[in-house]
């Protein structure tokens, strides 16, 4: 039986709308978010840990999005858990954790031309529909 270390991801919009991204040693974007530590809760407490080690932004995970397979590295193969969550800190900017080299927010539409995986790709494209959704657009 094949076991996979679980990693937990936040996909979370700003108050413009802009999906929060964290650029990692690989130069790729990725959504904030780390594996699961055992003294977590669960999935969607390590998710809020997570989001505030690594950007300082409180959230509440609203929906699990997607769960997909990620091989970061030849042989290295992690669980991925992405949640859709929603920003209890509107005002306060993103900090930047020292896991990271930079963190941006993006629009919807820069989104497929990002260099990230495939897999985060998806579940942001997910979360902006379920909101699109949910406002009638």
């Amino acid at each position: 039986m094949a076991r996979w270390p679980v990693s937990v991801k936040g996909v979370t919009l700003d108050p413009a709308g802009n999906v929060l991204l964290l650029r990692n040693e690989r130069e790729e974007w990725e959504l904030p978010g780390g594996r699961l530590d055992p003294e977590d809760a669960g999935p969607e407490a390590a998710v809020v840990r997570e989001l505030a080690e690594e950007t300082g932004w409180r959230v509440e995970p609203v929906e699990l999005l997607d769960s997909w397979l990620y091989e970061p590295l030849p042989g290295r193969r992690v669980l991925i858990l992405t949640y859709g969550c929603r920003l209890l800190t509107p005002g306060q900017l993103p900090v930047l954790s020292e896991e990271h080299r930079a963190w941006g927010v993006f629009p919807a539409a820069e989104v497929p031309g990002l260099r990230m995986p495939e897999g985060y790709k998806r579940s942001i494209a997910r979360w902006y529909g379920r909101r699109a959704a949910v406002r009638g657009d």
